[in-house]
């Protein structure tokens, strides 16, 4: 008995002492208002990342898109939304809003 009661205190002792997972790393993006749209933020390795997008125009749309990525808001939705995202090393990225995807993109490369 009292061998398994100092086995389940070191197991307790284990677990607290365990790192907690490592929160995804977060990229921000935004369009509008006006004819603006920005990532303030770029990755600096490849990795899983949260994309928190702020959309402050109901005439315009936030599409982040490349390899194994296609995540968008709709053009008439206003506010803020997260994605989780996959970005590849060495890969490039268009962010776009999509009615006016001649004016309004830019792009990032993930370095390798």
């Amino acid at each position: 008995m009292k061998a398994s009661i100092v086995i389940l205190a070191a197991c307790a002792l284990l677990l607290a002492a365990w790192p907690a997972a490592a929160a995804n790393p977060s990229l921000k993006g935004a369009v509008g208002p006006g004819e603006t749209i920005k990532m303030t933020s770029k990755p600096k390795k490849a990795g899983t990342y949260k994309l928190i997008v702020q959309d402050r125009s109901s005439e315009h749309n936030f599409r982040l898109r490349g390899p194994g990525v296609n995540v968008a808001t709709s053009v008439s939705w206003t506010g803020t939304k997260t994605f989780t995202v996959k970005l590849k090393a060495g890969k490039t990225y268009t962010f776009v809003c999509d009615p006016h995807a001649d004016d309004m993109r830019g792009s990032f490369k993930v370095p390798a």
